[in-house]
């Protein structure tokens, strides 16, 4: 169990710090990633920014995520998923365009100057938990799109074949626990309340 967000992101430093893992900038997926964003870029004295990426929902179904899109449209397709309940290129397009306005409205809302260049740069991208990892991987594609030197995932909590899928995106997956029966992620935390964009915000300054 982790205390709370600022707990998980010290935690989640210390691990990247074992694997070797020192990040020139960290960005933290909003709002949940914040608070363990602020504590993972204090850790390594690095500048903390923001990746946004927004989930597309199955038809009927918006819970269940059939891909995602950062802001700059970059996309992960979950393409099984999408075959096995017939989704047509129609609905997808059409949801890729809405959903990107979406994460480059929240993206908005967070960073008032352009997104900042990664190229060359040693970069860990964090959250406060990972269960599909739709929208984790949708950031990922985003960074690696600026060239960076490396990319690292340090989340605290995750399912291991997720956490384990997503070792082709990313040079280092750091995950502090991959309970055996995952459940919801606030499910190990003591304290995992909503997470406001002012408080988010906050933790950007």
């Amino acid at each position: 169990m982790f205390r709370d967000r600022t707990d998980a992101g010290e935690r989640v430093a210390r691990a990247l710090n074992e694997h070797g893992v020192d990040p020139t900038i960290v960005l933290a997926i909003p709002r949940g990633g914040l608070p363990l964003g602020r504590a993972v870029a204090d850790h390594f004295d690095a500048p903390l920014d923001v990746v946004v990426a927004k989930k597309i929902g199955a038809p009927n179904n918006p819970e269940l995520a059939l891909a995602a899109v950062a802001e700059d449209g970059s996309v992960w397709r979950n393409d099984d998923l999408v075959a096995r309940l017939g989704v047509n290129d129609e609905y997808l397009d059409s949801e890729r365009a809405r959903v990107q306005e979406a994460a480059r409205e929240k993206a908005g809302q967070y960073r008032d100057k352009p997104f900042p260049s990664l190229r060359g740069e040693r970069v860990a991208v964090v959250d406060d938990g990972i269960a599909t990892g739709a929208t984790m991987r949708a950031c990922l594609a985003r960074v690696r799109a600026d060239d960076p030197a490396s990319i690292a995932v340090g989340v605290p909590v995750g399912p291991a074949d997720t956490i384990d899928e997503l070792a082709g995106s990313a040079d280092t997956v750091v995950c502090v626990e991959t309970p055996s029966a995952f459940r919801a992620v606030g499910a190990y935390y003591d304290r995992f309340d909503q997470v406001s964009d002012e408080d988010a915000i906050a933790y950007l300054e």
